[in-house]
């Protein structure tokens, strides 16, 4: 099975993005490497992210790493795919850290084309929605797309998923 290098799964939240990503990685028949951006802040979140874990089995080694992909992407193997869940997480933990996001988002770009295994991202589409009434929601929603639209350039195949209905819009050349 020829696996595209880089690929992304856009959609909104709890649109299936995440199950249709999974799906991908399990039909490579590769060893999986999870990688999750999401922390634990709230009971919510601590539930949230044990029944995924449950969701995906004993079959996955997951690394947990909010902020520094450069070093999860480079801790895989050859032979290995990772699922990087979610990019949207990631900025965000960026901006509660106050890190520099155009400086952090080229450095992850760069580790992307880099990487020693094929990867597929999650990441939401938050350009759907009406403009934020606040500079902090206005200033994420500008990071996101451009990351979104950074990502979707390097990545040979792009999916958006709409209700769970997977719609590809960029394919390998």
């Amino acid at each position: 099975m020829d696996i595209p290098q880089i690929q992304l799964v856009l959609g909104g939240a709890a649109s299936g993005k995440s199950h249709f990503a999974e799906n991908l990685v399990i039909q490579t028949g590769r060893p999986r490497r999870y990688i999750a951006t999401a922390e634990a802040w709230d009971d919510e979140m601590k539930t949230k992210i044990a029944a995924h874990k449950v969701q995906r089995g004993p079959d996955w080694i997951t690394c947990e790493e909010p902020l520094d992909m450069i070093s999860a992407i480079g801790a895989s193997e050859p032979n290995e795919i990772i699922l990087l869940d979610c990019v949207t997480m990631w900025l965000t933990n960026l901006m509660l850290a106050k890190l520099n996001i155009d400086q952090q988002s080229k450095a992850f770009i760069n580790t992307l084309k880099k990487s020693p295994c094929p990867i597929i991202l999650v990441s939401n589409e938050v350009g759907h929605g009406i403009v934020p009434d606040n500079p902090m929601s206005r200033k994420f929603v500008k990071y996101q797309g451009a990351i979104n639209q950074s990502l979707a350039d390097v990545a040979a195949q792009v999916f958006f998923i709409t209700a769970g209905i997977p719609q590809c819009l960029k394919r390998p050349t």
